[in-house]
C-alpha cells in the first residue's frame, strides 16, 4: 500500500514492539509451517504407497522452525526492499495519533519522534483477544503467534475456535503428531463457509483424527499443574467437562466509502474496518484508499474477495454461499463435481474434495464458487475473475482447460450447473 502511494504516503509505523515483527510475518510463518508439516505427513503416511521407502523418519523441530524463520526473514526483507525502492521512510516504533495530522512514536531503539502528514492511514491490523478466564501467557495458553514458536510437539493440543486460523494451526500440529481437539461455541466450523462444503470439510478433518466439540464454550482454565485443565460446557448450558492439554491455543472503525473516518484527513483500512479480516482484502483497501487520497477513483469489491483455509485439502470460496442465495430469495441453480471423477486428482491419489457452483437461474450468472481440493487457493482465482466480470457458468464451461488438471473440476461443475457434467 505504501509502495503504491510512493511519496504521497511517506511513513510506515510498526505497531507491535517485537523487533522485526510484521503483521505479514505471521501469515508467512503459517504457510511455511503448514508446508513443512504436510511434507512430514506425506512422508509418514503416503510415500510408501508410491514406492518411496525409508526408515527412521523423525522430526527435527529446531530445523523446521529455522526453515520457517528463514522464509519469514526473506519475505520481510523483500518488503523492506520495496519500501526503499519507492522512497518510503520506515519508522520502527509504537505510534499514537495525537492530532489529525500528527503521530507520536515511541521508537523501538529508544527515544521518540513525531511524524506529520496531510493524510494519515490507520492500518494496524488485528490481534488476538483473550477470552474471559483464559489469559494468554504464550507458554501454556498461546495465541496463534505463540503456536508458531513452540519448541516441541505437544502431546495434546486444544484449539479454541474453529475459524480459519484455528483450523490451520490445529492442522499443523495434528500432522506433526499432536492429539488435537477443537472447541467451538457455534454449531458449525467456519460459519461463513458454504454449508455442504463445511460438512464435508469437517468429515475430512475428523478422518485426519482432529476432534471437534461444537456448541461448546470455555468457562475456566487451570494452569497450576504441568499441563492445562480446560473446563467446558454446552453453549446452551449443561453439565461441565474437563479437557486435559499440554497447550491451549486460543470493535471496528467506521469509515465512509472513501475509507475516511469521522476526522478529516484520517483514514482506516484492513482489519480495523468492517469487511473480511484478510490480508488481501486489506491490500485492496490500501490501494483504493491511496487512490482516493490522490484524487482518483478507488475501488474495493468485497463481494469478490476470496477466502482460503490452508489445510489439506485447501478450502477456497468466493461470492455467496447457497444458504445466502436461498435466503435472498433469488432463484438459483447449483452444479457440483467431485474430485473422485477428476483424472489429475485420481492420478496423484488426492481425490477427496468437491467443487460447487451457485448461479442465478434466469441469467446463469455465477453467484458463488466453493472448492475443496489440493491447491484450491490457486484454482479459486478463475472464479474470482468470473464474478468480477459477471460471467455465467456457461462462460467458464466453454473455456478450454488444460488436461489433466484439478482445475478441470471447476469447468465440470459449471457444466453441471447449466447442463450436465461430461465426466460424471
Amino acid at each position: 500500500m505504501a509502495s503504491q502511494a510512493r511519496r504521497r504516503a511517506a511513513d510506515a509505523l510498526l505497531r507491535r514492539p517485537q523487533a522485526g515483527a510484521w503483521a505479514s510475518a505471521r501469515r508467512f510463518a503459517f504457510k511455511a509451517l503448514l508446508h513443512s508439516s504436510h511434507m512430514y505427513h506425506e512422508a509418514k503416511s503416503s510415500f510408501a504407497h508410491h514406492g518411496v521407502k525409508f526408515s527412521n523418519l523423525e522430526i527435527d523441530m529446531p530445523a523446521m522452525m529455522s526453515q520457517k524463520d528463514k522464509a519469514v526473514a526473506g519475505l520481510t526483507k523483500g518488503i523492506e526492499g520495496l519500501f526503499k525502492k519507492n522512497a518510503v521512510e520506515y519508522v520502527r516504533g509504537i505510534g499514537k495519533l495525537v492530532s489529525p495530522s500528527e503521530v507520536a512514536v515511541n521508537l523501538l531503539d529508544g527515544g521518540c519522534t513525531t511524524v506529520k502528514g496531510k493524510n494519515i492511514i490507520i492500518a494496524t491490523g488485528s490481534d488476538v483477544k483473550s477470552l474471559p478466564g483464559v489469559l494468554i501467557d504464550e507458554k501454556k495458553i498461546v495465541s496463534s503467534t505463540g503456536a508458531l514458536a513452540l519448541k516441541e510437539i505437544p502431546k495434546k493440543l486444544v484449539v479454541i475456535g474453529a475459524g480459519y486460523i484455528g483450523l490451520e494451526m490445529g492442522s499443523v500440529w495434528n500432522r506433526l503428531g499432536s492429539e488435537v481437539t477443537v472447541v467451538e461455541f457455534a454449531p458449525d466450523i467456519v460459519p461463513s463457509m458454504d454449508g455442504e462444503i463445511r460438512k464435508q470439510f469437517q468429515r475430512m478433518l475428523e478422518k485426519q483424527k482432529m476432534k471437534f466439540m461444537l456448541k461448546t464454550k470455555v468457562v475456566g482454565v487451570d494452569t497450576s499443574g504441568s499441563g492445562v485443565k480446560l473446563t467446558v460446557e454446552p453453549a446452551a448450558g449443561g453439565e461441565q467437562s474437563v479437557l486435559d492439554a499440554d497447550i491451549v491455543l486460543g470493535g471496528r472503525i467506521l469509515v465512509d466509502k472513501r475509507f475516511m473516518t469521522n476526522v478529516n484527513g484520517v483514514y482506516a483500512i484492513g482489519d480495523v474496518i468492517p469487511g473480511p479480516m484478510l490480508a488481501h482484502k486489506a491490500e485492496e483497501d490500501g490501494v483504493a484508499c491511496v487512490e482516493f487520497i490522490a484524487g482518483k477513483e478507488g475501488h474495493a469489491d468485497y463481494d469478490t474477495v476470496p477466502g482460503v483455509v490452508y489445510t489439506h485439502p485447501e478450502v477456497a470460496s468466493v461470492g455467496k454461499t447457497e444458504e445466502q442465495v436461498k435466503e435472498s430469495g433469488i432463484a438459483y441453480q447449483v452444479g457440483k463435481f467431485p474430485l473422485l471423477a477428476n483424472s489429475r486428482a485420481k492420478a496423484i491419489d488426492d481425490a477427496e474434495g468437491l467443487v460447487k457452483v451457485v448461479a442465478e437461474k434466469e441469467t446463469d450468472r455465477v453467484l458463488g464458487v466453493h472448492i475443496m481440493a489440493p491447491n484450491a487457493g490457486e484454482i479459486i482465482h478463475e472464479a474470482v475473475l468470473a464474478l468480477q466480470y459477471g460471467a455465467s457458468s456457461e462462460d467458464i464451461a466453454r473455456t478450454c482447460h488444460a488436461h489433466p488438471t484439478v482445475s478441470e473440476a471447476l469447468k465440470e461443475a459449471c457444466l453441471d450447473t447449466y447442463t450436465k457434467a461430461i465426466h460424471m
